[in-house]
């Protein structure tokens, strides 16, 4: 089947991310929240986003507008009923997933592939509550999705090769470089990476180093492009925290356990970027300074 419509569950950052690649390529493609503030939000940082683009000559004003026209804002699933593919890209959260999966799975025509953006949570799990998990499929896009190359494909134990194979087709229409894991937790980079923003939290969290002492050892010594704790800002200190406790579950091991103060920030919703406070305070003139709080 010839992918054309994309239709994608969660209009928030990642969601929006996402949308914007595809419609760039071609896609056409109903972007869902149930917010309608949130879609007109994300429509119009897309479209800023896409602006950019032309003034950097990336793009042509036409190329453009006719990337916008492919896009269609719904806070509906039943729109869903002509998908070729749905991504999911809500909260981390499993049980809020499947009800969307379940829902979804009597409204989508049973040859759409179903996909799931999740970061760390078991496609078999997700795939249980559909009528046909062979068509079901993970597919993490990393933050933020214009700019970030990879494509994390994941396949459950029902997921067909063929599924597989569209999925990394999509991906590289959408100029991702593709990579496959089995359905373990967490999968390929955040079994690799989060682990490492935990013991850069323990750090923190023990006095061992500051803040920026920390993030400047990555960069500087390990050559990241920006040290752990700036990046769990960036990705969603929750979407990291999530993906942690997960492996933590999953696997049983005392090495994943969460850093308290990883706990306290979520519970305090200091989440990073997004909410402009994590370990770092991001000001609006786009500059940021060390959250002296967790001092």
């Amino acid at each position: 089947m010839k992918i054309e419509k994309i239709y994608i569950v969660g209009g928030g950052l990642m969601g929006a991310g996402i949308a914007q690649v595809a419609i760039t390529e071609g896609y056409s493609v109903t972007l869902n929240d149930l917010s309608a503030d949130i879609l007109e939000k994300s429509r119009i940082g897309i479209d800023k986003m896409l602006s950019k683009s032309v003034q950097k000559e990336r793009m042509k004003q036409e190329e453009k507008d006719a990337a916008m026209a492919r896009l269609t804002l719904s806070d509906k699933l039943d729109s869903a009923a002509s998908a070729d593919l749905v991504i999911e890209a809500i909260v981390e959260k499993a049980e809020l997933k499947k009800t969307v999966f379940t829902t979804l799975s009597d409204i989508c025509r049973e040859d759409a592939i179903l996909a799931s953006n999740t970061s760390s949570i078991s496609i078999s799990e997700l795939s249980s509550v559909v009528k046909n998990p062979a068509r079901f499929v993970g597919m993490h896009f990393f933050s933020p999705v214009p700019f970030m190359k990879l494509l994390e494909i994941v396949g459950g134990v029902s997921t067909s090769e063929e599924t597989i194979a569209a999925a990394k087709e999509i991906g590289a229409r959408l100029g991702k470089t593709c990579i496959v894991s089995k359905d373990s937790p967490a999968f390929i980079v955040n079994r690799l990476l989060v682990p490492m923003i935990n013991e850069a939290v323990w750090l923190l969290e023990s006095g061992i180093g500051s803040t920026t002492d920390i993030d400047a050892g990555a960069t500087c010594g390990l050559n990241h492009p920006m040290g752990p704790l700036e990046l769990a800002d960036m990705t969603g200190i929750d979407i990291a925290y999530a993906a942690l406790e997960v492996i933590h579950t999953e696997t049983g091991d005392p090495k994943y356990r969460p850093a308290l103060l990883f706990r306290k920030m979520v519970n305090m919703g200091w989440l990073g970027r997004k909410t402009g406070k994590g370990f770092y305070i991001y000001h609006e003139d786009g500059t940021k300074t060390v959250n002296a709080d967790l001092l």
